[in-house]
């Protein structure tokens, strides 16, 4: 039985606890998708937000998918005891032993998948980036990928333990873009390309595709970022303003190298380090004649930015499939940015 199922035990943000019986609770919480990441035995703003995410899920998810990728095997709501049972009534922040017997069976049950987490988080997370800057496959360039899985986890795909934090779990991010309802996870990225789903727990097959194996994990980034770049630049899912703006007559360009160059999608770093650079700040326009600019955000806290790669020069659409692969609108502005700053920082491969 878990340390923190013990009769009249309560937890919460505030309230002095013994470390051991915190981490057990953390451990669960991250395994179930719901803490970003610390296992350190303190009682902090994140394991209150994710004991918050949890008793929404409990009150109000049903298993369905807000983007159309499948509903989950079993919804989470259905763990929450119906009266006259106990049952968690409210989003409060506090773990008392109704929620302590929600989160055991959510723990014993087949049908909710547990996050991978590994041994040797340090060399899986090696030797997945070692893979990712030599790589392409034809579909898009390795050395984009990397920068972009620096933005996206760190470039880890387990977390490093360190000191008192003993989190070795995949990396999970977790979106909460309802305003209305701050407390729901919209969505989780898995791992060092955050490969996102819009139902949760994920299916098994999930767990196999895309936690277990980084490389899969960075493929199934690959392929996003080439759909990206094949349909929402120039159409036809849609278009990409920035490129609209700044290139209105050319066609796409994968690559200034042909493809039986050595260089073909590979040569990113050493493009990257060879064009023009710009500085950004709070109201720089996110291009000439655009009507929006950079501003703060919820999740971009600074606008500024020097030495960035001008993304006009570059002789390639990549940069702007980045910033697709992101989304639109403001923060895909900034991610777009920072993007760029990690590859001309890379090491060429």
């Amino acid at each position: 039985m878990a340390a923190y199922v013990q009769q009249g035990l309560v937890l919460r943000r505030g309230l002095a606890a013994d470390p051991a019986v915190v981490r057990a609770l953390q451990q669960d919480l991250r395994a179930l998708g719901y803490l970003r990441g610390g296992v350190d035995g303190q009682f902090g703003d994140g394991t209150d937000a994710a004991i918050r995410a949890l008793q929404y899920d409990l009150l109000h998810n049903d298993g369905s998918s807000s983007e159309g990728d499948g509903n989950a095997p079993v919804a989470i709501r259905s763990f929450n005891p119906a009266p006259p049972q106990p049952a968690v009534t409210e989003v409060n922040g506090v773990m008392d032993q109704v929620l302590a017997g929600c989160i055991a069976a959510l723990m014993t049950d087949s049908r909710v998948c547990q996050l991978p987490s590994h041994d040797n988080p340090a060399s899986q997370n090696a030797a997945a980036l070692a893979l990712i800057v030599g790589s392409s496959g034809g579909v898009a360039p390795g050395p984009f990928i990397a920068a972009i899985v620096q933005q996206e986890s760190g470039g880890q795909h387990y977390r490093v333990p360190a000191g008192a934090d003993k989190d070795s779990y995949i990396v999970v991010g977790l979106d909460h873009n309802a305003s209305d309802r701050p407390e729901q996870v919209t969505s989780r990225g898995y791992g060092i390309g955050q490969y996102t789903i819009f139902h949760h727990p994920p299916r098994p097959e999930e767990v196999t595709d895309f936690m277990l194996d980084p490389l899969r994990n960075v493929q199934k980034a690959q392929a996003e970022l080439r759909a990206k770049f094949d349909k929402f630049l120039v159409g036809p899912s849609d278009t990409a303003d920035d490129r609209k703006a700044e290139h209105p007559i050319l066609p796409l360009r994968l690559c200034r190298y042909a493809s039986t160059d050595p260089r073909y999608l590979r040569d990113c770093v050493r493009c990257a380090q060879a064009v023009p650079t710009t500085s950004i700040t709070t109201g720089t326009p996110f291009f000439a004649g655009a009507q929006g600019s950079f501003q703060p955000t919820q999740y971009y806290k600074s606008c500024d930015y020097a030495g960035v790669p001008l993304r006009a020069a570059f002789l390639c659409d990549w940069p702007y499939a980045v910033r697709r692969y992101n989304g639109s609108g403001v923060d895909s502005f900034h991610y777009q940015t920072r993007v760029l700053l990690n590859l001309v920082h890379l090491n060429p491969p």
